[in-house]
């Protein structure tokens, strides 16, 4: 189901939300692009299996792999060296002072959507998607939903152009993400997105779970592993035609 020409450019980190984004957005568009950032992130591997899905989503979707075009990775390893975060430091993951995690990079999604505009400007792009989420989610104020509405209409005032953010996830918990990308693709997905996404924070693959891998203690995993729970509880549901 095709429902717009313009193409869109997915933000791709490789983690399971992005990929579930990547699926969305293949079923709707006849062309989409998608980008990853390097920030000089604990989790670095995820950059490594990012590019292990791209490669398995062409080989077992047919319908989605002539529509999969460019991908690319960007360097904004500036905020590593701007940021003090537990996400780019080898640091304890806790409740920092202000009320938000010490994961929380600032800045990191209002830069990432502001770099993936100018390149999509390039491209010739209307939409960009993104994983965002304020129903399960860490309290970041960058995946905020207000925060998504005001960049958009930034973006656009900005590039003089009509810029669409979407974010298929912003309203729905982790359990119904699994849901969501079974939809989309079935059993071969979902097992696509529990052997080769990555999640967690710690950057550790060697610890296999029902739910994927990952260190299985950190935020990111225990969200993962919960909405990985919920979502067997439920009822199976039948991938799109």
């Amino acid at each position: 189901m095709v429902t717009q020409d313009a193409g869109a450019l997915v933000l791709f980190s490789g983690g399971q939300d992005s990929t579930t984004c990547l699926a969305w957005a293949l079923e709707r568009f006849g062309r989409v692009e998608t980008i990853g950032f390097n920030y000089g992130q604990r989790h670095i591997v995820e950059l490594e299996c990012r590019k292990e899905v791209l490669s398995r989503l062409r080989q077992r979707f047919p319908r989605w792999s002539s529509k999969l075009g460019n991908d690319q990775v960007v360097d904004l390893g500036l905020l590593k060296d701007i940021s003090d975060t537990a996400l780019t430091r080898d640091v304890e993951i806790s409740m920092g002072t202000n009320g938000l995690p010490t994961t929380f990079v600032p800045g990191r999604n209002l830069l990432f959507l502001t770099v993936s505009a100018a390149v999509a400007y390039r491209r010739g792009i209307k939409t960009l998607v993104g994983g965002m989420c304020e129903t399960d989610f860490s309290g970041y104020p960058d995946c905020r939903d207000d925060t998504m509405k005001a960049l958009q209409v930034v973006l656009n005032l900005g590039m003089e152009k009509r810029f669409v953010i979407e974010t298929p996830l912003m309203w729905i918990d982790k359990a119904e993400t699994w849901r969501l990308a079974e939809r989309l693709g079935g059993e071969i997905l979902i097992d696509l997105i529990k052997e080769h996404t990555h999640t967690c924070y710690k950057g550790d693959r060697s610890q296999r779970h029902d739910w994927g891998r990952g260190c299985g203690t950190c935020p990111a995993c225990e969200l993962r592993a919960n909405g990985y729970k919920r979502y067997i509880a439920g009822p199976a549901i039948a991938a799109v035609a």
